[in-house]
């Protein structure tokens, strides 16, 4: 991957080709037949888009769904027509700036449900056990410690809302949503893609410890749309970091949570800009998990 000198927030004035959504991280272009999405170097914590960019983190999360989508393709069809810059022409006025962040997508009719899947409780299911021993309406064995690896990994979907926070489901309420046919089919899917990854990443000595995909309705046939096995949409521990009962650190933005948290910060508002220490940091991290997946 090459080092970009300067972190991009915003890929607007580069593209030649109308924005139709703008995310905290991606914005969705409208090329015609395909959509554009540019990852950006934006960053996100505790719902608040903060200040400055942090730059190689858009490059790392756009290779690394490239990556994982070609990994992929032969046990689930995704939504990747290119990645090469060059083949959009005088759509892009700075392709050096945009080489690594861009996917050209097929245009896939959005399935409104994040598709989750654990393989160890942590994070929000821990909680969740904490209070009720069962994990979006699955009921879990007594007993269970902080980080435990479960039998087998569990689905666990969210409803997706444009605003606010997704909304954890049982799956007998996905099937009323989306049917119970398609539902089974996209819990499948999901598992198998996680297996998948996290036997990849025990070979590199990382842990997937859960981790959320999109599908999307192309041809009336299912595809992955979005990303895939990123820091953002994964979680993973460095395995010599792996214990029970403690708040593993994990291999992603942490260091921007962990200043956060340790700071001043009212929660009310937006955050002051992250000292450039922070920000460092975070850049190596998102380097960090890209070389150890892909070389």
């Amino acid at each position: 991957m090459t080092a970009q000198s300067q972190a991009l927030s915003t890929a607007a004035e580069y593209v030649k080709a109308p924005l139709l959504y703008k995310g905290k991280v991606r914005e969705l272009y409208d090329l015609g037949e395909h959509y554009l999405i540019v990852v950006t170097d934006r960053i996100s914590a505790f719902d608040y888009v903060l200040d400055p960019a942090v730059p190689e983190k858009g490059n790392v999360l756009n290779s690394l769904s490239a990556f994982w989508f070609e990994q992929t393709a032969s046990i689930q069809p995704n939504h990747v027509i290119h990645t090469d810059v060059e083949k959009l022409g005088d759509l892009v006025s700075e392709p050096e700036l945009l080489r690594n962040r861009i996917m050209v997508t097929r245009k896939a009719e959005r399935i409104d449900i994040e598709c989750v899947v654990r393989g160890y409780i942590t994070g929000g299911g821990w909680r969740q056990y904490q209070q009720t021993q069962a994990i979006n309406g699955i009921a879990l064995p007594a007993g269970m410690r902080k980080n435990e690896r479960f039998a087998g990994p569990i689905f666990t979907p969210a409803a997706k809302n444009d605003v606010g926070h997704d909304e954890d489901i049982p799956f007998e309420r996905m099937q009323e949503m989306v049917g119970s046919e398609l539902a089974e089919e996209l819990r499948d899917r999901s598992i198998k893609l996680y297996e998948f990854a996290h036997a990849y990443c025990a070979e590199r000595g990382i842990i997937l410890a859960d981790c959320k995909f999109e599908f999307g309705i192309v041809d009336g046939k299912v595809i992955l749309i979005d990303e895939i096995f990123t820091p953002d949409a994964s979680r993973f521990w460095a395995e010599g970091n792996y214990a029970l009962d403690i708040e593993i650190d994990s291999m992603d933005k942490e260091p921007v949570r962990t200043y956060l948290l340790g700071s001043d910060w009212d929660r009310d508002s937006k955050p002051a800009p992250l000292p450039e220490s922070v920000v460092q940091e975070t850049t190596d991290r998102y380097l960090d998990i890209y070389r150890r997946l892909t070389e």
